[in-house]
């Protein structure tokens, strides 16, 4: 194990007002639970309550949320195994009702949508409620019922939200995936599933250019095995519609009185999300109804601090797992702000007028974004009105320190910044934010309640504060799935998170505590760095190298090399730089002295281009593999799989002169 930095000398960025504290959600449920006869004085004695009483925290948050349904008698059953723990086994409820009905439901609209071309209207939670209606007939008129399965391949609007809650309305199972995906791609994911019906747009519009996707979703839905309906709505030429959604003109007729919202077991599936899948086909996730509910809900409520009638937005696609969990925000009276289209067209500032115009209290993105507006010089607060937002959250990879500072000096000063860690696994967070705690650069903030997060080293041990080891969670939690599509005895499911760590959750991430109780993480551990034998995050060379001007962005692997590891590092650089040789020395000066004088790269060579899954992820392992001459099973999977192929010309040129 690595023993990083000391951080004990780190000073807060931002600290909660104590009107903020009163005010909170995490004040208020705290005084719930004393209420029921718990002694929870603070967020430490309500968490360890989350992970050791789950029974007693799960049934009182579910008065405390106003979740719909019906409870049952038992809250919590445990098993011999995390993957025999059961939620609510006797009770019942519909993830639909709950996010269309909010017993809070907020004053202003259920949805807020824009596009590239601008503002395309908003719907009430009536004309949701109506649109989810339509859609149940369309799905009814195909036969869908319980157990079917629905795929949908669409932009980010008001047709894929209301996709999800009328198959759900139905007890079906959703699969969505971006539009940009590729034939192979899409067939990987929903051909596995066999859908009984599959839902397209005709196309979508990404940086100003009209793709026209008819042709290709049509000859995928010739090859889904099972497939009874493939409905196809215009999008291309109704762009800019709005009020009830672009494909609502070619729906049946349906009013909100004919919704069907039938109540289910707490662990009937809601979604399959999948993998990235660079190694093979994607692995089908199956996400169940309750366990999401509750999840995104704890994440909303209490560790985003939201409110009914708060403006919630996240930069994403249907094909992110961050989709997901946006929509789930409507289950406590949030307003979802939806965006569908580039981040940067027709002006960098696009989204931070959305926060301006729409007056939104939420923002979220992909941390690589706020890198490149850093890069980008782009001063948010000086171009847009941000008075409305408090929170400020960032995922899909680690937030650099000097992303933090970029935030508190250049987009707002009194904004809470949320890093956030969790997966496609889990549909939601391990660790993230927690508005009543102080922001420490290049911190998060907090456990997510109902996880029981610790670092392990490879013998199984919990390390201390300042030690990188591996994520693990040693307690069931509602999240994790329900299973993997076609995996008899649960082989695959078990393989993937319970080998490593005999019986405890294993997920694949390298992570430190600080002294402050927060948390680093430091990149996959199936991708750190061993020179040695001395363990290294990539996170931590990111970090050096991508606050160069000179470089846009990089992708850091480990080669097997005379019997030990050489670190490699390829870099994307800034129009007009060059990598000479005086860059060159400064990279690596800057990474011994800054880093690691035991990780600095033998080889740093330029390249065009850096692959990336469709979540915007760089996928250090399919390049690893490209180098080593392992064959990429499913580059399709990829969002630039002809990136791939920079790799090895790139690096034969310098194993040349090495």
């Amino acid at each position: 194990m690595n023993t990083a930095t000391n951080r004990s000398t780190n000073t807060a960025l931002w600290h909660p007002s104590d009107d903020l504290i009163a005010q909170s959600n995490l004040t208020a449920l705290l005084t719930f639970m004393q209420g029921r006869g718990h002694e929870v004085a603070d967020f430490e004695a309500l968490h360890t309550l989350s992970v050791t009483d789950q029974g007693a925290f799960y049934d009182a948050f579910w008065d405390f949320a106003d979740v719909r349904g019906d409870k049952g008698a038992r809250a919590f059953v445990s098993g011999d195994h995390m993957m025999d723990a059961r939620y609510f086994p006797d009770g019942a409820l519909s993830y639909a009702e709950n996010l269309l009905f909010p017993v809070n439901e907020g004053a202003g609209p259920a949805l807020l949508l824009n596009r590239e071309r601008g503002a395309a209207g908003c719907l009430s939670w009536a004309e949701l409620r109506t649109l989810v209606a339509r859609y149940q007939a369309l799905m009814m008129s195909a036969g869908v019922t319980v157990g079917d399965r629905v795929a949908a391949m669409v932009p980010n609007g008001a047709d894929a939200i209301a996709i999800l809650l009328a198959a759900n309305g139905l007890g079906a199972i959703t699969a969505t995936a971006s539009p940009d995906f590729g034939l192979e791609g899409a067939l990987d994911r929903f051909g596995q599933i066999e859908p009984k019906v599959f839902i397209s747009a005709n196309g979508y519009i990404y940086a100003g250019k009209r793709h026209d996707i008819g042709e290709k979703t049509r000859a995928l839905a010739q090859q889904l095995q099972g497939l009874k309906q493939h409905f196809e709505f215009d999008f291309l030429d109704n762009d800019g519609d709005g009020g009830a959604g672009v494909g609502a003109r070619d729906l049946p007729a349906a009013g909100q009185g004919d919704l069907r919202l039938l109540r289910l077991p707490f662990d009937h599936p809601l979604s399959i999300l999948f993998s990235s899948g660079t190694t093979g086909k994607p692995k089908c996730i199956v996400h169940r109804q309750g366990g999401v509910l509750f999840k995104h809900l704890i994440e909303h409520i209490i560790h985003c601090d939201a409110k009914p009638g708060d403006r919630t937005f996240f930069f994403t696609t249907c094909g992110w797992m961050m989709w997901n969990w946006l929509v789930t925000g409507l289950a406590n009276g949030q307003t979802l702000q939806l965006y569908d289209g580039s981040p940067f067209h027709p002006r960098p500032k696009v989204l931070w007028e959305l926060v301006q115009d729409n007056r939104l209290t939420f923002f979220g993105c992909g941390a690589k974004y706020i890198d490149s507006m850093t890069k980008s010089k782009y001063i948010p607060r000086k171009r847009a009105d941000l008075g409305s937002l408090r929170t400020l959250a960032t995922t899909g990879s680690p937030l650099i320190h000097e992303s933090f500072d970029y935030i508190y000096t250049q987009v707002k000063p009194d904004v809470c910044v949320s890093s956030i860690s969790g997966g496609t696994d889990i549909v939601g967070c391990f660790v993230g934010g927690l508005p009543t705690r102080p922001v420490y650069r290049g911190e998060i903030q907090a456990p997510i309640l109902g996880m029981d997060v610790r670092v392990f080293d490879d013998t199984a041990q919990q390390v201390g504060a300042n030690v990188q080891g591996e994520l693990v969670c040693a307690a069931p939690f509602t999240s994790m799935p329900l299973q993997f599509w076609n995996d008899p005895q649960d082989a695959k499911y078990r393989k993937a998170y319970f080998e490593h760590f005999a019986g405890i959750w294993h997920h694949g991430d390298f992570m430190e505590v600080t002294d402050q109780a927060g948390y680093v993480i430091h990149g996959r551990s199936d991708a750190t760095l061993n020179p040695g034998g001395v363990r290294i995050g990539t996170a931590e060379i990111y970090r050096q190298v991508e606050t160069l001007p000179e470089i846009a962005e990089a992708v850091v692997v480990g080669q097997p090399h005379r019997g030990d590891v050489r670190v490699l590092l390829f870099v994307k650089l800034a129009e007009g730089a060059s990598l000479d040789e005086a860059l060159i020395q400064e990279i690596k000066a800057r990474i011994r002295d800054r880093a690691s004088p035991r990780h600095v790269p033998a080889i740093i060579a330029p390249v065009a281009d850096i692959p990336k899954t469709r979540s915007g992820k760089i996928s250090e392992l399919a390049v690893r593999d490209v180098i080593c001459g392992i064959t990429i099973k499913n580059a399709g999977a990829l969002a630039n799989p002809e990136a791939l192929d920079l790799f090895t010309p790139a690096l034969e040129a310098e194993l040349n002169r090495v």
